[in-house]
Order: structure tokens, then sequence, then C-alpha cells
């Protein structure tokens, strides 16, 4: 839970704007509770495993999100897997990657 509420400072000093936070299935009614009380918009995905992902953050970035039409990280598309990125550069590579494109990342990182 260090980590939720870390991510909850991140939020409130404005360093991010969206967060993706995956937490066991059993701290899901803390997670949820201290949300509410913070009145930060969210939205909880089950994955099957025990576990649920979180996003939290601006009601705009959330309500993207809940748009995307899917309920697992697995089935985001390219577009939507780099939406949700933090580092920019990382997310560029890994974009490329998903696309195919290995080797143009290669050549262009050396």
């Amino acid at each position: 839970m260090d980590v939720f509420y870390h991510h909850i400072y991140e939020y409130n000093k404005g360093l991010r704007n969206l967060v993706l936070h995956t937490a066991s299935s059993s701290n899901r009614r803390e997670i949820e509770d201290r949300l509410k009380k913070e009145g930060i918009p969210y939205l909880v995905w089950e994955n099957g495993n025990s576990k649920i992902n979180v996003f939290f953050g601006s009601c705009v970035c959330v309500e993207i999100v809940n748009n995307f039409g899917v309920r697992s990280l697995s089935d985001l598309s390219n577009e939507q897997d780099f939406m949700l990125g933090y580092d920019r550069l990382k997310q560029c590579e890994r974009y490329i990657i998903r696309r195919g494109r290995k080797t143009d990342v290669e050549e262009l990182i050396g």
C-alpha cells in the first residue's frame, strides 16, 4: 500500500495526471475508500488473478480509459497502451516494438 499512497501524493502534487496502480484484490476496499475520501476519480479493472488495476487521476483521463472498450491491459491497442505510459522515451520504444518494428528501435537507440 505504500506505493499506492505515493501515487496519490504524486497525483496531488501534479506530477501525474493519470495513475495506473496494480494491487491485490484484498486491498480494493481500502483503495476505493481512500480515493473517495480524497475526491479522486477512479476506475477499477479486475484482472482475474486476484489482482486489480486501478486507474485514478484527472476525471478527463479516467473517462478516456473508461471508453477504451476493453477491461484488460493485454487487450489494449498500441495507441491505448502508449497513452498510459509515463516515460515518453520508453513508451515510444515500447510502441515501436509492439507494432512489430523492433529492428527500427534497435537501429535508433544503437
